[in-house]
């Protein structure tokens, strides 16, 4: 837990003032009625209104079955096609003209799809995998990079019914051919290679590697993603994306009628023993979800072009890049590169050329912008933007004030989203025509999500407590079950806080969090990122709070390194703003805020200044990569890292401390 050894502790608030909605925005918005979160409260069949965002080929008999808890049953007895969703019923509306995908490769080139050309090329491609033989059901690996192909495989695969399980490109061949195997997935879509800061990586060698641990025969299609520039054999059973495609050409799929209950598809993640969770999402639920959530938070209408700069590889990509967007009809953007590739300020001549609406990015890659300087927003008009999002991780006040200022010009609400791939889609936030924000707090549950912050015992903590995050009312979009493992799904998730006997049902999130006299929920981070120094147990999210309120300070990692003689300590990885040194006094300053915000026991043993941290592709700091340094172990996987030249200079600079 969060709460140290002995000691009944209030989390010292580190949100900032209330920021209300700027009255503009509040004049269009989609939701502008408090009375929602009572009307949810009073009403769960309020869920309908999430339903009614998507088609049915036969209409629900219930909003839920609740009757094998917590295997809950969304729009039972209804039936529907997610592609024909986010496709064929915009022909119909008369939007096949509208812009359905805007592209943005790494090497600067664009492509965009109409949603008449999407719908064609996701038929094509579904004619194609029916060619090799994909039925209902099969579920089908997608290993591929930020390409139009990568939502063409998805929509195609929900099209025939063939749930699809979508392996962020960056993992490594090890990591394929796991949840190949955990899925039992006979059919691979990967691409030749993929570009990482203008350089050119070879994908389908990763792919090769893990279909010879993969124990059966696997059909697998290659995109050909670079041309003459990296020539690549096809082995027996592989074929080109491209000649596959052009066998089909002008073919037409019918959607194949899916159980609201069906499952939609898989995303492996983490689990606390290190083996990936199958986490199963089906096609009612989660659709619903993801187009509601998609309108009430994201304020998307169809005229919208919406830019969420995660990777589809990751849920966030699958509900706020492909599903919820195009399930309403709205433009979503998709972009190959990094924020800082060729220039640092790629992402604002995007936003420019592209007159995006609403931006939805990562407090790592915010922090990032604010170190760079605002000179590089302002080099741009931004005057496009509606409504800014966080998501990934919590956001510190001073990232999101700097957000709020320099990105939005102070018109733009900024959602701070607080979800899980478990939960499928944002379930604590402020709606952002209704709610007024606190930067530093994600801010209350949605409307009928019920989250509270609980003790060990279950019960809710005071005001200004630690404790644990958990929801106690089912909601649309969560997950079914995990894949062939109801137990595991039971063990990792609902046993810790339910009572079966007295048919209370607990989701179990694993974040700590502490909750205002407001009902603003504050994440602390993972209920495992703790470091445990001389018995007292320090959230690391705490103290990196406490830097990154040090003027200066646009960046900051906590860890814990282990030392044979002294035991686990605190290391502290800190980047500054560009036109801030990084010198003693800022060390100075860094270790008081700490030693006042929580005490001298969290004083690190080591602030390591660095110019940049370890980071995924999807923006992530990778932790466990600071943790080995730290300690001085042999390096994990770093694979998955989109600067991994950073790694050396911060092991020199950690041993120079």
């Amino acid at each position: 837990m969060v709460q140290r050894s002995g000691e009944n502790r209030t989390v010292q608030s580190s949100a900032g003032s209330p920021t209300p909605p700027p009255a503009e925005f509040v004049e269009q918005a989609n939701v502008t009625d408090e009375g929602i979160y009572e009307e949810f409260e009073e009403r769960p069949e309020c869920w309908e209104r999430a339903a009614t965002l998507v088609e049915w080929d036969r209409e629900y008999d219930a909003i839920i079955d609740d009757d094998d808890p917590p295997f809950y049953r969304w729009f039972p007895g209804g039936q529907l096609n997610a592609s024909y969703n986010c496709l064929d019923r915009h022909l119909e509306d008369g939007r096949k003209n509208h812009a359905a995908i805007w592209w943005e490769g790494k090497q600067g080139e664009s492509e965009t799809y109409t949603y008449r050309e999407l719908y064609v090329a996701v038929n094509e491609f579904a004619a194609a995998l029916q060619s090799l033989g994909v039925e209902e059901d099969d579920v089908v690996t997608i290993y591929l990079p930020m390409i139009p192909e990568l939502p063409i495989a998805m929509l195609a695969c929900a099209r025939i019914g063939a749930p699809h399980s979508v392996v962020f490109a960056g993992l490594s061949a090890d990591a394929l051919a796991t949840r190949m195997d955990a899925a039992d997935s006979e059919y691979l879509v990967t691409a030749d290679g993929y570009y990482r800061r203008g350089n050119a990586f070879n994908q389908k060698s990763k792919a090769d590697n893990a279909l010879i641990s993969v124990g059966r025969d696997v059909s697998t299609v290659v995109v050909d993603r670079f041309g003459d520039d990296l020539p690549h054999v096809l082995n027996e059973g592989q074929y080109d994306y491209h000649d596959l495609v052009a066998g089909h050409t002008g073919e037409t799929v019918p959607p194949v009628s899916r159980d609201a209950d069906d499952m939609l598809f898989l995303m492996y993640t983490s689990g606390t023993t290190g083996e990936p969770k199958g986490v199963v999402h089906t096609t009612g639920g989660y659709l619903a979800y993801a187009a509601w959530t998609a309108r009430t938070v994201f304020d998307l209408e169809p005229e919208d072009t919406y830019w969420c700069s995660a990777d589809i590889g990751w849920i966030t990509g699958h509900t706020y890049i492909v599903y919820g967007p195009l399930a309403l009809g709205s433009t979503t953007v998709i972009y190959e590169g990094t924020p800082d590739y060729p220039e640092r300020d790629r992402l604002w001549e995007i936003v420019e050329r592209n007159a995006v609406d609403v931006f939805y990015t990562a407090p790592t890659t915010i922090q990032a912008f604010m170190k760079w300087g605002p000179e590089y927003p302002e080099r741009h008009d931004l005057s496009s933007l509606r409504l800014l999002g966080s998501v990934g991780e919590p956001i510190s006040p001073r990232p999101w004030q700097w957000y709020y200022d320099h990105v939005g010009d102070g018109a733009c609400p900024v959602v701070d989203t607080w979800w899980q791939t478990e939960t499928g889609g944002v379930t604590v936030t402020t709606l952002p025509g209704v709610k007024p924000m606190k930067p530093g707090s994600a801010g209350p549950p949605l409307p009928g999500i019920d989250a509270r912050v609980v003790d060990d015992d279950g019960e809710e903590v005071d005001p200004g407590q630690p404790g644990y995050l958990t929801l106690h009312r089912p909601w649309p979009g969560m997950a079914k079950t995990l894949y062939d493992d109801d137990e595991k799904y039971l063990a990792e998730y609902w046993q810790r806080f339910s009572d079966p006997e007295a048919d209370e049902w607990v989701y179990f999130s694993g974040d700590a969090a502490s909750v205002d006299e407001d009902g603003y929920v504050t994440i602390l981070g993972r209920v495992d990122d703790v470091i445990n120094v001389a018995g007292h147990r320090l959230s690391t999210m705490e103290i990196e709070s406490a830097i990154l309120g040090v003027e200066g300070i646009a960046e900051a990692a906590v860890v814990g390194g282990t030392d044979p003689a002294n035991g686990t300590e605190v290391y502290a990885y800190v980047s500054t703003e560009n036109d801030h040194a990084p010198d003693q006094a800022v060390r100075e300053r860094i270790t008081s805020s700490i030693e006042t915000a929580i005490g001298p026991i969290a004083t690190p043993e080591a602030v390591v200044f660095t110019p940049d941290l370890p980071k995924t592709r999807s923006g992530k700091i990778m932790r466990r990569l600071l943790e080995d340094i730290a300690s001085g172990d042999e390096l994990g996987d770093t694979s998955a890292l989109r600067n991994p030249e950073i790694v050396g200079e911060i092991q020199a600079a950690t041993r120079d401390e």
